[in-house]
């Protein structure tokens, strides 16, 4: 029966090779939306290793020169100041907000190795991996007692962690900033392992990921950023209060305070943009091919009166002609499929776009995607097949 099928789409290939072109770029434009829209799935359900439920963020903005260094007793007062309110669970500081757009990269050396990795990081209070929840993992976090030691103290992710140490475990390890053999070599000490920190959100790719001590004693560090752990159901209003409260302590100061829940929101919705822009693509696009397979299984029926009437005579019933239909559509919509899958499978196999394709999101495209051409093809060749089924041989006997 396959063969048989094949046999007259082979004899009519340079009539059915647009009609290929055409489905292979519909499933190409669905592909990549699939790709996109699994991925983003794949990362929103993923840990961001925080929570972002009743906290603030407050951008301290200075009138003076932006690497200022801090002074420890104005960072005491924005700790005890706002802690008095009755409205505060907890205050901690941090060099930039969750679900902003800044990233601060680098590279982590191991003592005896000069292969670097590419990490991403950030300076936390001690207070702030408490305050934003975050889970540990192995070993502790960093504290007072790592005060005027010799190695700073870090945390790494589990993804760092498994990177550098594979087999064993990364606490108490030495790591250092800058290249081994360097004049200025700087040892950190990894004090524990935490689950993950995923700042930009939930549409963020897991990522090397660090965080180093901040002491509100030192002089030579800048914490920008006042995390704010409120009471549940503190509503908008608390915002101006927040803020004549903050203009206590430095009135020379701006701040722009927004919640968390705000500012996730926000990202989503920026993060998403580009994914909606492709899908208006793809529906337009899908729309069309649509019409075009309608139009050409039309005229192809048209066409193919003689040989459907003379089936029609030898005995062929109105549904195997149906079926039959149909089933061309199918095959050849198989036929474009393959031809795009044995490009896109290089994908994952050559991992050009790291783990952003993995196998799970690759083939859940795939099968989401075929799923759609098959559907689309199917309903357009619905209606010529029940045209072609209703011919009689007496209206081919008339065909010019």
């Amino acid at each position: 029966m396959f063969f048989h099928i094949l046999k007259p789409i082979w004899k009519r290939k340079f009539k059915n090779l647009l009609l290929s072109l055409e489905i292979l770029l519909a499933f190409c434009v669905v592909f990549g939306l699939a790709l996109m829209s699994a991925r983003y799935y794949q990362l929103y359900h993923l840990p961001t290793g925080f929570v972002y439920q009743d906290v603030w963020s407050v951008k301290m903005l200075s009138s003076g020169d932006t690497d200022k260094k801090n002074d420890p007793v104005v960072a005491e007062n924005f700790q005890r100041s706002l802690s008095a309110l009755p409205e505060v669970e907890q205050v901690g500081f941090i060099n930039y907000s969750p679900y902003s757009n800044s990233t601060w990269r680098s590279d982590l050396f191991l003592p005896d190795n000069k292969a670097g990795f590419k990490v991403n990081l950030t300076d936390m209070a001690d207070e702030t991996p408490g305050l934003l929840g975050m889970k540990l993992l192995e070993g502790r976090w960093f504290s007072s007692e790592d005060e005027g030691r010799a190695e700073k103290a870090i945390v790494i992710n589990k993804k760092l962690a498994d990177s550098m140490f594979p087999g064993k475990s990364a606490v108490g390890q030495l790591v250092t900033d800058t290249e081994p053999g360097s004049k200025e070599t700087r040892f950190l000490r990894i004090t524990g392992v935490f689950e993950d920190f995923r700042n930009k959100g939930e549409f963020m790719a897991p990522t090397n990921f660090f965080i180093r001590r901040a002491s509100r004693a030192a002089t030579d560090e800048r914490m920008e950023v006042v995390l704010i752990k409120v009471k549940p159901g503190t509503s908008r209003a608390f915002e101006e209060k927040l803020n004549q409260q903050l203009k206590l302590i430095r009135s020379d100061w701006g701040y722009r305070i927004s919640p968390l829940a705000e500012m996730r929101k926000s990202k989503m919705t920026e993060d998403t943009v580009p994914l909606m822009v492709i899908a208006v693509i793809a529906v337009f696009l899908l729309i069309m091919v649509g019409f075009g397979l309608f139009g050409v299984l039309w005229q192809n029926t048209t066409q193919r009166i003689p040989e459907i009437g003379l089936r029609r005579a030898i005995g062929a019933s109105s549904r195997h002609i149906y079926q039959q239909i149909v089933t061309e559509q199918l095959l050849l919509s198989s036929i474009a499929m393959l031809a795009g899958m044995v490009l896109l499978i290089q994908l994952p196999l050559t991992g050009v776009l790291g783990e952003a394709i993995n196998w799970t999101v690759f083939i859940t495209a795939t099968v989401i995607s075929m799923t759609l051409i098959y559907a689309i093809s199917t309903l357009c060749s619905l209606y010529p097949a029940w045209r072609a089924s209703r011919l009689s041989p007496t209206e081919a006997l008339h065909y010019e």
